[in-house]
């Protein structure tokens, strides 16, 4: 009787350690891999992914880790059922970078809801680590309040007091113009109109007829990716720059600029956290990117990706396990980040993660060195200054005294 029980007990567990062994930390990228955002993240944001996970060798605390992807087509709905289906039906762990703050913020939502975790890369709206904060979202690159700081403070004090806003009809777009607006009114200058358009527009052409009718000094283009090219394109055509006013790229991507050109982009001061030619350490991890990428270097949200994975898989790392989603985030919190990309910096309460931003100039084409020398740096803005202060914040995680 003994050896029967013994053997029936073995039995029962053998199911159990099954499981164990056959567990995998299963990462989703989610992003834009067809639309205006596809350059900048698509693809190229999966690359990065891998690469983080080789850094483990492709295994962390004895499970392998496997990457799948998906296009949410920059539709919240669309974004909402793919993180259900990864956490309910095919055991993802963690989703990262996810452009388009609607679908960004339905996102966390669900990651939530689920208690697993989120690594955004590719939305920029403050509201993630603001009103719309969690416990299981991590902000890593950017945000409209960095972006608003950066480039709109600096258009302003160099003498772009008027502005006119051309703005991308969603949460993102809304959001980068009360931010810049909030900073160009702070700074001395003044706000004299805005214009909404469609995402992914296919026609400029109304709106900068109504920005070039304001007579503003500045149109601030509050949208990113296919938007902002395609707008700069018809700004151009239509003489904006040549007739007097300027164009403040408030979201600017290097893959946004390589789609330009040089001698359509120069000029265009931009804010970004991560330039692959910035020093030693980028620029050989970007030669590796760009060799399994189509010779195409790094925007800051794919660097983003890398460095988002990176450090949550020394959360695991350190936990030997990723059950708790909750749990892996204060983990990341706990732990200082550092990695080749950012260099060394710190996730907040907040789940903003912090490190520094750099305001750059797009160089003319006789500056240019070759391929993919686009910026020249104008300043840095130092981490504890990049973004919004905790006392300002809105998140219902922060404790203010």
């Amino acid at each position: 009787m003994r050896i029967a029980s013994r053997l029936l007990a073995i039995a029962c567990l053998a199911p159990l350690a099954t499981l164990a062994q056959g567990k995998v930390v299963k990462i989703g990228v989610m992003n834009d891999m067809s639309g205006l955002y596809a350059d900048l993240s698509g693809q190229g944001s999966v690359v990065a992914a891998k690469m983080a996970a080789e850094e483990f060798g492709n295994k962390v605390a004895g499970m392998p880790i496997e990457i799948v992807s998906a296009d949410h087509q920059n539709k919240p709905d669309i974004a909402s059922s793919i993180a259900t289906k990864w956490f309910d039906v095919d055991g993802v762990d963690v989703i990262v970078d996810v452009p388009n703050s609607g679908c960004a913020l339905a996102t966390a939502k669900v990651t939530a809801d689920k208690n697993k975790v989120f690594i955004n890369s590719g939305a920029a709206s403050v509201n993630l680590t603001g009103k719309n904060c969690t416990p299981n979202t991590v902000h890593w690159t950017y945000d409209t309040w960095a972006l608003a700081n950066g480039t709109g403070k600096a258009v302003v004090k160099a003498g772009g007091d008027t502005w006119f806003f051309l703005t991308a009809d969603y949460e993102f777009g809304k959001q980068l113009e009360k931010d810049t607006r909030a900073v160009v009114e702070a700074n001395g200058g003044k706000v004299l109109g805005s214009v909404l358009h469609p995402l992914n527009a296919s026609d400029f052409s109304s709106f900068l007829l109504q920005a070039q009718a304001s007579k503003a000094k500045v149109i601030g283009l509050a949208n990113a990716g296919g938007d902002t090219i395609n707008s700069i394109k018809a700004a151009s055509e239509f003489g904006i720059v040549q007739g007097g006013q300027k164009l403040a790229g408030l979201l600017v991507f290097i893959t946004d600029v390589h789609a330009l050109g040089l001698k359509a982009a120069n000029g265009l001061q931009l804010t970004e956290s991560f330039y692959w030619d910035r020093d030693d350490k980028t620029r050989a991890w970007s030669k590796k990117f760009a060799a399994l990428h189509n010779n195409k270097m790094p925007s800051m949200v794919q660097a983003g990706v890398y460095a988002g994975v990176l450090h949550y898989l020394k959360a695991v790392q350190a936990l030997k396990s990723d059950e708790n989603g909750k749990a892996v985030v204060e983990k990341m919190k706990a732990l200082p980040t550092d990695d080749p990309l950012f260099g060394k910096g710190t996730i907040r309460a907040d789940g903003r993660k912090i490190h520094p931003m750099y305001l750059y100039e797009v160089k003319k084409p006789a500056e240019s060195k070759g391929p993919w020398d686009y910026y020249k740096l104008i300043h840095e803005i130092p981490a504890d200054q990049a973004y919004r202060p905790l006392s300002q914040s809105d998140c219902p995680l922060i404790t203010k005294k």
